[in-house]
Parts: structure tokens; C-alpha cells; sequence
């Protein structure tokens, strides 16, 4: 067994940081090869200090960059019009990719449907709450009006 320490988070493996012990071929042929690990030295220690501190640096700008964009869509109310069957009950449902569609429309900011936290299906016309997730813990609630198509 070869002791490494681990320069990146390794799935089943530890956290990065951590000291670990690994056969000599996985750590040869798959560790060392792709950065993941490095053999315990004091200048793989030095090493692990500096991508720690690039690593926050960079989260710090993210969440900076989250919140900005928080700031810009805080007090977001939408109302998405969709075709309905009776007058309540929708032809379909309200997808997370159309109220992407319509903030980008509202506000200018292009979301992923996966940033979107939805009710379970938007299926009739009503008011609904729902959250944006911005990443680094930022989360912006907005509402979501479904009103009837008149032009149908």
C-alpha cells in the first residue's frame, strides 16, 4: 500500500486533503495521472494549500456573482399564459423550461430548468411559489401566475 494525499475530492476515496492508502497501480495509473492525488510531501502539502485558496477564491466569486444576480431578480412575479381545457385545468402543464423562457423574456437573465424549484406539476391556472437556485446557497423565491390564453 502507498500512502497519497488527495488533491481533489475522489468519489468512495476522502476529500481532498485527506491522507489516504491506495494499492501502488491505482495510484500510478489512475491517481497521479489525472491530479487527484499526489505521494505525502511537504511540497504536495504547499501544493494542496495554494488549490485550497484558489478553490475559495473562486467560490467567493460565484456566490458574489449569485448574489448580484439575486439582487436583479429579487421580487420576481411572473405570469405565464398557457391553453386550458375548461377554463381552470391547463391543456398539459407549465414546464420548468417555459418559466425559464419567460424570466429570460421578463428580466433578461438566461436560467437552466434545473436552477428552477418548482410545485410538483403546474397544471392549472392559479397562483404558484416557487424558487430560483442561484448556486452557493443563493435562492430567490418568486411567484407564478398562470392565466388563460385569451387568444385561443
Amino acid at each position: 500500500m502507498v500512502e497519497v494525499m488527495l488533491m481533489a475530492d475522489v468519489k468512495k476515496l476522502g476529500k481532498a486533503g485527506a491522507t489516504v492508502k491506495v494499492a501502488p497501480g491505482y495510484a500510478r495509473n489512475m491517481l497521479f495521472p489525472q491530479g487527484l492525488a499526489a505521494p505525502v510531501t511537504e511540497a504536495s502539502k504547499r501544493r494542496l494549500a495554494k488549490l485550497e485558496a484558489k478553490r475559495a477564491e473562486e467560490r467567493a466569486a460565484r456566490k458574489a456573482a449569485a448574489e448580484a444576480l439575486a439582487t436583479k431578480l429579487a421580487g420576481l412575479e411572473l405570469t405565464v399564459k398557457a391553453r386550458t381545457v375548461d377554463g381552470t385545468r391547463l391543456y398539459g402543464s407549465v414546464s420548468a423550461t417555459d418559466i425559464a423562457g419567460a424570466i429570460e423574456a421578463n428580466r433578461g437573465v438566461k436560467l437552466e430548468r434545473g436552477q428552477l424549484d418548482l410545485p410538483d406539476q403546474l397544471k392549472e391556472v392559479g397562483s404558484y411559489d416557487a424558487k430560483l437556485d442561484l448556486g452557493e446557497g443563493v435562492f430567490v423565491p418568486f411567484k407564478v401566475q398562470i392565466v388563460e390564453d385569451a387568444a385561443e
